[in-house]
């Protein structure tokens, strides 16, 4: 099979990105022909503010290329992960013309929420959730904090809502988890074409021991994260158990100023990914503490995956992926004293935390390896190509 794959890279590399990448070397050592064709979110700083705005809308470059593409190759089926800002929906247009089935991945809740996250004032936010016009996002700014910018991306939903872009355009979409699903639908998405596909964790990385007597947070130290509770909940536990911290991002300086009055916090700054592999192995558990919804965190399925349990804020697609007392436990979304309380459970378990060892390692083979995604993708060719 002939796939053009189309996705737009993010300035700041994350799951999304690392996701384009696994799928499509999936799809390519399975035998299927993979074009790519990818724009770059650096490049905005060359664009001026009327070309960005006018290509989120439409972007006709990126029609005229893709259509150029179709000359040049004949394609069986196009797989959308990103189209936001610069590929835009004339991407769904250029392919639809030449007859193509059209697959398009929803990792974040863009159809629906200005910033993508479903999150204001550091708390989940629906308020934009079943308006055609999602003017309270404008309003509160919710866009890169600027309403100019964010009225950009209120005019991209509407037009394309007026214009019924997603119901004539995409044959499939595929989100991760039921809880994005359901999102979906109540952002006016046809229910009927929504699967549910997860992600999952290739190569596999084989199972730790979880013996280093330490926590473990992995992830961008940004607000949306939930990095203040986390600091918190170590100011209160002291030096009662070790916190291992990798990522850099927006709150890196509030981190080195943790460690520096906590000798229990280190920060370990950006690690490989092998290195992340190790750390996550011999953690006793891995902690999530997010403030927003999220697609399906990548971090925990590789925890799962190494025969780590995750104690994460009860929340969004935390909430679905972890079983609590089996493969993790919850805590209330940003109360420091309920994760300090968790905590000291799980710690005080080694037995507990033993059976949720090899749980979450069964949840990986379940669920979230590379056989079982390909199950998945074969179901999606079928469905979207039309074949028995």
């Amino acid at each position: 099979m002939k796939i053009l794959a189309l996705h737009n890279r993010y300035l700041v590399s994350g799951g999304e990105d690392q996701s384009h990448i696994i799928e499509m070397s999936l799809l390519k050592e399975q035998g299927h022909q993979v074009d790519e064709y990818l724009v770059d979110n650096i490049s905005i700083a060359k664009k001026s503010l009327l070309k960005i705005s006018l290509d989120t809308i439409w972007s006709q470059d990126s029609y005229i290329k893709v259509k150029k593409l179709f000359v040049e190759n004949r394609y069986d089926l196009v797989v959308v992960q990103n189209f936001f800002p610069l590929l835009s929906p004339s991407i769904h247009y250029a392919a639809k013309s030449e007859k193509v089935p059209v697959i398009q991945f929803l990792r974040n809740y863009r159809q629906f929420c200005l910033n993508g996250m479903a999150l204001r004032d550091s708390r989940p936010c629906e308020v934009c959730l079943g308006r055609l016009i999602p003017w309270p996002g404008v309003y509160h700014a919710c866009y890169r904090n600027s309403r100019m910018a964010s009225l950009v991306v209120a005019l991209m939903l509407i037009v394309h809502r007026i214009l019924k872009t997603w119901h004539r355009k995409v044959d499939i979409f595929v989100v991760l988890t039921e809880f994005a699903k359901k999102m979906n639908v109540q952002a006016g998405l046809p229910k009927e074409r929504i699967f549910i596909k997860p992600n999952f964790i290739y190569p596999d990385p084989g199972v730790g021991h979880g013996t280093g007597n330490y926590v473990l947070f992995v992830g961008r130290l940004s607000e949306e994260k939930g990095i203040h509770s986390l600091l918190e909940a170590w100011k209160i536990l002291g030096d009662s158990v070790k916190l291992k911290i990798v990522g850099d991002g927006p709150l890196q300086k509030i981190v080195e100023d943790a460690i520096c009055s906590n000798v229990a916090v280190e920060y370990l700054g950006r690690q490989s990914q092998g290195e992340i592999v190790d750390l996550m192995k011999n953690a006793m558990f891995l902690i999530f503490p997010s403030l927003c919804y999220e697609g399906m965190p990548r971090i925990i399925l590789e925890a799962f995956a190494v025969g780590t349990p995750v104690l994460a804020s009860e929340i969004g697609a935390a909430r679905e992926m972890i079983d609590p007392g089996k493969t993790g436990q919850f805590f209330r979304v940003g109360d420091p004293l309920d994760l300090v309380k968790q905590v000291k459970y799980l710690i005080s378990d080694v037995e507990l935390r033993k059976k949720m060892r090899w749980r979450s390692r069964n949840e990986y083979e379940a669920k979230y390896t590379i056989e079982k995604n390909l199950v998945f993708w074969t179901q999606l060719q079928n469905l979207v190509l039309g074949n028995p």
